[in-house]
């Protein structure tokens, strides 16, 4: 067992133990979640990568013994190299804006660059305030580790929706000829083509896609330097220019200093932006697994014009039933990213000169961001890929549609057109059999211009169409 002492008193630890007594404590105040700040991806890491630059930055400035700062660096180094979850226990949520966080870092790289040092002889001659943390404060290093965690994160769900936009792509290239019925207000609109309506998918994600590319380029900026307040009290000017070279040496990223050091510890907007961000590719993947929801239903007593992947049976007492699991999982994954959003936009909020909700703003935002990132690419190879669609239905549904009478309006104006419109839903026919009922058109005209009902999918091809037809009346 080993002593150990804080501003509180004493504790005694297990020689073993990597961490120390404020890590102790904080385990004992926190256990709340069964989630540890080790479980959120790259988090660990960040803050061990922003010590690494620090002890670099203030060996240079001649601030910190260079035997300590390599010891250090020696310890983050391996620390980088294989994390032990149980070495960071401290729960996620915890108050006091990350200083449990911070500390349990700066605990276990001390306690391991004691190790490493040299000639040590003391039981602690690194330590994790005067010496790793030098030059820093958690109100600093914890919103800088936060940006470069979530920057990575986002690396790697841009990564997923690009795999979704190429899926999207595919079909929509296979689908560009294939028409269906348009639905508007859940209800019988023009005629569409399928590769229109997957262009339309595919659009909004690549639009998400710039979005990302944005907000990975603000979180290279970092309040590394401001310290406490903002004030950069205890942090020299040599090392807050160092610290940056640094980090960015280390990293092979293009990190910054934030313009406005007061801006950026009170004010957590950066994060509403990333929350809304994703925010709203949940509820674009949401709306696309709806929509293939209703176009997959039936197959029968639905719309069936397509059809998805069965991946497994779909009821445990009805054989042969196939549920849509695949876009159902996808929307209960959005539903819980909007829900984190909630969070966020609660705890951007804050207070004075820091925000100190920062723990659960990373938890809400990691989440959203690990939770989209593995469900996308299962979404696409189970679901997006395998999409057939019932080219047979789709040209039904879309020969029978009373929104046809629109190609009337153009030519014989709105009265004429809606009355045939009355005429067809009474009796249950066509709209080209009801111009013929109703004596507008002959029975030649109006096979003539009903003839191929995938024109009305394109404006130009209707425009010819209309001119055609003309042409025809007047010869």
């Amino acid at each position: 067992m080993r002593l150990e002492e804080d501003a509180l008193g004493t504790r005694w630890l297990p020689d073993e133990t990597a961490y120390g007594i404020q890590t102790v404590r904080a385990v004992e105040n926190f256990s709340i979640s069964g989630r540890s700040i080790a479980d959120i991806e790259g988090f660990i890491a960040a803050i061990i990568l922003i010590k690494q630059a620090s002890a670099r930055a203030n060996r240079r400035s001649g601030e910190l013994d260079a035997g300590i700062s390599k010891a250090i660096e020696a310890a983050a180094v391996e620390q980088l190299a294989g994390i032990r979850p149980q070495d960071y226990p401290v729960d996620i949520y915890h108050g006091g804006g990350g200083t449990a966080a911070n500390m349990n870092v700066n605990e276990v790289l001390a306690n391991r660059a004691s190790e490493i040092l040299p000639g040590n002889k003391s039981a602690a001659p690194v330590h994790p305030n005067t010496h790793v943390n030098m030059g820093q404060s958690t109100n600093d290093v914890i919103p800088s580790a936060m940006k470069i965690a979530v920057g990575g994160e986002l690396a790697g769900l841009k990564a997923s929706l690009s795999t979704l936009v190429d899926a999207l792509q595919d079909q929509e290239v296979k689908l560009a000829d294939v028409v269906k019925l348009g639905r508007t207000c859940l209800q019988d609109a023009l005629p569409i083509t399928f590769g229109q309506q997957f262009s339309g998918y595919r659009a909004a994600f690549e639009r998400q896609i710039v979005e990302i590319d944005a907000l990975e380029i603000s979180c290279l900026g970092l309040p590394l330097g401001a310290t406490a307040i903002g004030t950069s009290f205890g942090a020299s000017a040599q090392y807050r220019q160092f610290v940056f070279e640094e980090l960015s040496f280390l990293s092979s990223k293009a990190f910054h200093v934030e313009e406005n050091l007061f801006d950026a510890l009170q004010n957590a907007d950066h994060w509403l932006k990333v929350s809304a961000t994703l925010k709203a590719i949940a509820v674009t993947l949401s709306k696309l697994s709806a929509d293939l929801r209703l176009m997959s239903s039936g197959p029968r007593a639905g719309l069936g014009e397509i059809s998805l992947p069965a991946v497994q049976p779909g009821s445990s007492i009805m054989p042969g039933k196939v549920n849509p699991v695949m876009p159902e999982m996808m929307m209960q994954v959005a539903f819980r990213v909007i829900g984190n959003d909630a969070t966020v936009t609660r705890a951007a909020e804050g207070e004075l000169d820091l925000n100190v909700w920062e723990s659960i703003i990373l938890e809400a935002v990691s989440e959203s961001i690990r939770l989209m990132r593995r469900a996308i690419p299962l979404f696409v190879s189970k679901c997006i890929a395998g999409i057939e669609v019932k080219a047979d239905v789709g040209l039904a549904d879309a020969s029978g549609s009373l929104a046809l009478s629109t190609a009337l309006a153009l030519i014989y104006g709105y009265p004429s057109a809606s009355a045939v419109a009355k005429h067809a839903a009474k009796h249950g026919i066509s709209i080209s059999a009801a111009a013929v009922a109703c004596d507008l058109m002959s029975r030649e005209d109006a096979e003539f211009l009903f003839a191929d009902i995938s024109a009305f999918a394109d404006a130009e091809r209707t425009e010819r169409l209309i001119s055609d037809f003309r042409d025809r009346r007047r010869l």
